[in-house]
């Protein structure tokens, strides 16, 4: 072999040699063109080098007639894809049962009113009120009615001022401080200008009747502009022609909110109050039908007759007559039974101070309203069983109360809805409120002394239908727990005791 050829072989064998056994040249050196430890494979510029396809040449390939196919072909699809899916949203649409509107409501059709007759009672005069509204605020009170307050001799028209406290109530000033704070948190409040509200005639007698309204108009105007949101006044079937109510409103725009006139009417027909609700300038009219009609037919049938003006009507069970509702109703159970019933009913439920408790009526005397009823007795303190008792029934009223207000106001079929009668007796009745395709409820009570069963359904003519059962949402009655189904061709209910039903809108 030559040296030559030698000398080709050891290249050959260095060259295969694994790259970590081949001799170390120094950093920066190479062996074979290349650095150690790598090896660099030659690959020729025009095989890399890659420029696309030419402005030109892409035209000509886009005007194949493969290529003029294929976007056509995507092009209709496309567009039958994007007309189908809006075909499905108009089907959609068109199909979806149609929401119903809204009916128009104001501030006193949103909630319970809350009366307070006699400031003294309630608070120690007008000037404590105000330390009481947060009170009242956790009681969803939309609206408060004050007084009457102003200075008037019984049954003396020339010593009426209508536009002057009565100095033993509180002053102007505490007034203004009331109406003030309740603003800031959303309340309404409105006064009371009842003539001869310590009289026999609120009105004092026909012969001065127009005096006495050009002065209660005086009198509106004056409060108004001061900022109050509205005037009550007594005895509206009186006076119902000669108060030109339209005139005192006081709104500059549209959106301003509206002034109520509440009138109070007392020991009329379902008929003769429906006439007056159309016939008088009264925007809210307070009546006594539930004191005076005690049967449950004659509730149910004033309700069938009256339900259609319920933002119109208010409701209360001696807040007519400006007493508490324990006076008609004697028992805790029994307050909490009426509660149901002002709640769940069409129109504004109206409760005189004290009503959220049960407070009891002492004889003829307005009774003291009873405040800190959450506070435990102090430990050691000598506590009274009865009153610890006594103390703790109030507690559960008040609770119920605000769970019933609150319930209300969150529900549209309780706040505005429709209304369809069910099952009633001498002592118990039974009804419905549905709105558009929000939950329906249903309200029984048995207000009597024996256990009823009801059988609740609609008439066969009537386009809704019952379920078999409904859901408990609230209930007096120990035997009906919350959120069990109860059937409703056999709702029993025990001797006093109330409950509230709900199901869900199904179509």
């Amino acid at each position: 072999m030559t040296k030559d050829s030698e000398v080709d072989m050891k290249d050959v064998e260095l060259n295969e040699l694994d790259p970590e056994k081949q001799p170390m040249t120094g950093e920066g050196q190479t062996v074979g063109g290349e650095k150690n430890g790598s090896v660099k494979v030659k690959v020729s510029e025009e095989e890399v080098a890659f420029t696309g396809l030419s402005k030109e040449e892409l035209m000509k390939v886009a005007g194949t007639p493969g290529w003029v196919r294929t976007r056509w072909v995507l092009l209709i699809l496309f567009w039958l894809g994007w007309v189908g899916m809006l075909a499905g949203a108009i089907v959609i649409i068109v199909q979806a049962p149609r929401c119903k509107p809204i009916p128009e409501m104001h501030w006193w059709n949103e909630g319970p009113l809350y009366q307070i007759s006699d400031p003294e009672a309630f608070s120690d005069g007008l000037a404590d009120v105000p330390k009481k509204l947060d009170n009242l605020n956790q009681l969803k009170v939309k609206g408060l009615v004050l007084g009457p307050l102003h200075t008037v001799q019984m049954d003396n028209s020339n010593t009426l001022d209508l536009k002057t406290i009565d100095p033993s109530q509180g002053s102007e000033e505490n007034l203004c401080e009331i109406l003030e704070k309740a603003h800031k948190k959303g309340i309404s409040v409105v006064l009371d200008l009842t003539p001869n509200y310590l009289g026999a005639s609120p009105w004092f007698s026909n012969d001065v009747l127009n005096d006495i309204v050009n002065e209660v108009e005086v009198a509106a105007k004056h409060w108004l502009d001061k900022g109050f949101d509205g005037i009550k006044i007594g005895d509206l079937a009186s006076a119902p022609n000669a108060l030109d109510w339209s005139r005192l409103q006081g709104n500059d725009t549209e959106d301003a909110k509206k002034k109520l006139l509440m009138g109070v009417v007392k020991g009329v027909s379902a008929t003769e109050l429906s006439q007056l609700v159309n016939g008088s300038s009264a925007d809210l009219v307070l009546s006594d039908l539930l004191s005076t009609n005690s049967q449950g037919g004659q509730r149910i049938n004033a309700l069938d007759s009256l339900h259609s003006q319920q933002r119109s009507l208010a409701w209360g069970l001696g807040a007519a007559e400006g007493e508490q509702l324990s006076k008609r109703a004697a028992s805790q159970a029994l307050i909490r039974l009426h509660q149901l019933l002002l709640f769940t009913m069409p129109g504004t439920p109206v409760f005189s101070y004290g009503d959220e408790i049960g407070l009891q009526m002492l004889g003829d005397k307005s009774p003291k309203m009873v405040w800190d009823i959450e506070k435990e007795p102090e430990e050691g303190a000598n506590v009274n069983d009865t009153s610890e008792a006594q103390r703790k029934e109030y507690i559960e009223v008040r609770n119920w109360f605000k769970s019933l207000s609150d319930l209300r106001g969150k529900e549209r079929s309780l706040l505005h809805g429709d209304y369809y009668s069910l099952q009633s007796s001498a002592s118990s009745l039974s009804f419905l409120r549905s709105w558009d395709q929000s939950d329906r409820f249903i309200t029984a009570v048995n207000w009597g002394s024996a256990t009823e069963t009801l059988q609740l359904k609609l008439p066969p003519t009537d386009e809704m239908k019952l379920p078999e059962s409904a859901t408990v949402k609230v209930s007096t009655d120990p035997e009906l727990a919350v959120d069990s189904t109860v059937p409703l061709d056999k709702v029993t209910l025990a001797p006093g005791q109330g409950v509230l039903l709900h199901f869900p809108y199904t179509g």
